[in-house]
Formats: C-alpha cells, structure tokens, sequence
C-alpha cells in the first residue's frame, strides 16, 4: 500500500507553482540586498528569472548571485532558477 506522503513526493515538482517560485526568489532577493520588488516585475521562463526593475538594483543582484542561488536552491530544491536578467 502507497502511503500519501509517498505520493506528495513523487509529485513535488508539480506542486511547486510559478506563484510559490516568485514569492521565494521576491523574498530571499528582499533579505539579501535589502529591497523591495513587486511579484509584477518577477517573470519566470525556461529556468532564467526575468526582472523588470532599474539597473543599478540588476547590478547589486548580480554581484550577490552566488548567495541568492545558494538560498534559492535551499527553499526550492533542484527546481530553482539558473539565471537572473
């Protein structure tokens, strides 16, 4: 007999909406360089998390980006972003 955390594992990825991504990538980005971005200006496509947002808060993000993935990958698992733009 399966057991149903058995099968909440196996459909973990599926679970994990587009909406739990941007919350996760909104706070750790929040917490990391101390600023605030609108779940609006986060899009998600094929693994690259796109940033509607003024250039010189892209640059802190991008020089903090080892941190940021590092956190992201212990919220979402194998599952989080490989770029920011």
């Amino acid at each position: 007999m399966i057991e149903i955390k058995d099968l909440l594992l196996r459909f973990q990825n599926i679970l994990l909406s587009e909406e739990i991504k941007k919350e996760s990538i909104r706070n750790i980005i929040s917490e990391v360089i101390n600023f605030q971005i609108k779940k609006e200006d986060i899009k998600i496509k094929n693994g690259i998390v796109y940033l509607n947002i003024k250039p010189i808060y892209k640059n802190e993000i991008l020089f903090k980006k080892d941190k940021i993935f590092s956190k992201l990958e212990e919220v979402l698992g194998k599952k989080f972003p490989q770029h920011i733009i």
